[in-house]
């Protein structure tokens, strides 16, 4: 049991440590990070649970439906409402690159718990798999949103359009990643491109996060100087 919960949770973890470490100026109050984490993790009931109510009522009843409606809609909104409500005025979040760390606590909360759920289900042997794909998957969407929330504060006159991105985007990239597993029947042809795709535009908002954080903090070092 023990190397089981090991298993579900090392790769949420280890996702959110690499996201959290990649802030080189102001670290984030961890304290705040992890609330963050366990209030993306009990998520996972409600969502379930209206999922369940979903497909026993028929409303879904096509792949296309429940990979953009029944998964993606739900999972992103819940997710994206959490930060916005949360973190998005909250003192803690004043750098762009702080929308990242705190879309990825959130949402690697979520996959954490929802990863353990399903290897008590189905066993250790999915492990690899489930960090690879789902938990993964959850980072890199996150990584957007929060890239986005990031812009949307500190971007001033286009602060609606960042908002509707940091929604629209994952909600999308979402549906997609779900609708490949559902209904392609070689979806391994397909997932494997498309990861790789979501890989390199997150690493490129986490690069891009970053630098503008950079550029931001430049003066008050060359003043210091």
């Amino acid at each position: 049991m023990f190397s089981l919960i090991s298993a579900g949770v090392a790769p949420g973890v280890a996702l959110l440590s690499y996201f959290y470490l990649k802030d080189e100026y102001e670290a984030e109050p961890l304290s705040f990070v992890l609330r963050m984490f366990f209030f993306g993790a009990l998520l996972v009931f409600p969502i379930m649970f209206i999922e369940y109510v979903l497909a026993a009522e028929g409303i879904v009843s096509s792949p296309a439906a429940e990979a953009f409606f029944s998964a993606a809609l739900l999972e992103e909104f819940v997710k994206w409402f959490v930060v916005y409500f949360f973190v998005y005025d909250h003192d803690e979040f004043d750098e762009p690159y702080d929308g990242i760390v705190y879309s990825a606590s959130v949402s690697l909360g979520f996959a954490t718990l929802e990863n353990i759920l399903y290897l008590l289900a189905n066993g250790v042997d999915t492990a690899i798999a489930r960090a690879l794909l789902p938990v993964s998957s959850h980072a890199l969407f996150a990584v957007i949103m929060g890239f986005y929330f990031g812009k949307a504060k500190f971007a001033g006159r286009k602060r609606r359009y960042y908002l509707w991105a940091s929604f629209l985007l994952p909600f999308f990239l979402h549906g997609v990643y779900d609708w490949i597993l559902l209904a392609q029947k070689q979806w391994g042809y397909y997932m494997g491109p498309f990861m790789l795709i979501l890989w390199w535009v997150a690493l490129r908002k986490v690069k891009q996060a970053k630098e503008s954080v950079r550029i931001e903090k430049m003066p008050s070092v060359k003043s210091q100087a």
